[in-house]
């Protein structure tokens, strides 16, 4: 088979249609392998980004905020097959499924794992040997090592904050901070984790979050801290190390509340907690006088129906 191509390479001439078919397949081939190849020129951050593509453009025509990047500044990701912008950094080991996107300046780390439909926003940073689930967006945050992010959640919008001025207008309050999470920290589905004001929003290291939790703006939340489902935490709030929150815990704004606290299921935070402890009712109080408020309303409700 080569022996017949040679001569009918020879046969034609530098402008004949055969030899020009020819020079242009193995023109291409030789630029399929290069760009396949693990040690290609192109390196950024330490990582290899454009050594990894496809060669491929992506769809992608607008960036996160609709600013209108032109589709032809995205590439298709070699390993998993999403698409990735020519400027962010990407160790070649990462995985970037189909249909995942990641915009300009951003950073992600070796053996990281983004799923379908994941958005990651300009500049953000994604630790190492982190797993991201499906339909997740990240913007105006960075990611620590060793995470796992669960399908569909929200990290680094904008906060819930509005003032009323004279005339009775709502005017939205600036949000250009940002979110950071600590290593090793699980975040479940749905969550969501907006982006800080006047400080950064941070999750300490190791600390989980269960399913349908929303942290507002300005929120710290110390290291190996457990939230528990539809945890509610308004804006500004500081949370010390291994803090524990039942189901449905609700804590209001601007509160600040010690290292080593649980609080039962249901609770409502309206005041400073400033020692260690546990702590249930609405609102919050010791566990027990929590226990005794529960048993006096028992035995009231009982002579009542007697």
């Amino acid at each position: 088979m080569a022996q017949a191509v040679r001569k009918l390479y020879n046969l034609g001439s530098s402008s004949s249609p055969i030899s020009h078919l020819i020079y242009n397949k193995h023109k291409a081939n030789s630029q399929g392998l290069y760009a396949l190849s693990p040690w290609g020129k192109s390196i950024r951050c330490h990582f290899s980004v454009g050594n990894f593509q496809a060669g491929s453009s992506a769809s992608s025509d607008t960036s996160e905020d609709g600013a209108g990047l032109c589709h032809q500044e995205f590439q298709r990701w070699q390993n998993g097959g999403g698409a990735f912008h020519k400027s962010a950094c990407i160790d070649p080991t990462a995985l970037i499924e189909t249909g995942a996107i990641v915009h300009p300046k951003s950073v992600v780390g070796a053996y990281v794992r983004i799923g379908s439909g994941t958005v990651i926003g300009p500049s953000v940073t994604v630790g190492q040997l982190t797993k991201i689930g499906y339909n997740v967006a990240l913007s105006n945050c960075s990611i620590g090592d060793s995470c796992v992010i669960h399908n569909g959640v929200c990290i680094g919008q904008d906060g819930f904050g509005f003032l009323v001025d004279e005339k009775g207008n709502i005017l939205k309050k600036p949000q250009l901070l940002d979110a950071r999470v600590g290593n090793h920290v699980e975040i479940g589905a749905n969550t969501c984790i907006d982006r800080g004001s006047w400080r950064d929003t941070v999750i300490g290291d190791h600390s989980k979050i269960d399913n349908l939790v929303q942290i507002g703006h300005n929120v710290v939340v110390g290291k190996s801290c457990m939230l528990c489902g539809q945890v509610g935490i308004a804006g500004s709030v500081t949370i010390g190390d291994y803090v524990t929150f039942g189901g449905r815990v609700a804590v209001r704004d601007h509160i600040s509340i010690v290292s080593k606290v649980r609080l039962a299921a249901t609770s409502c935070v309206t005041k400073d907690i400033k020692e260690p402890g546990d702590y249930g009712g609405f609102p919050a109080v010791p566990i027990s006088e929590w226990r005794r408020q529960v048993a006096s309303q028992s035995r009231t409700s009982k002579k009542r129906v007697d």
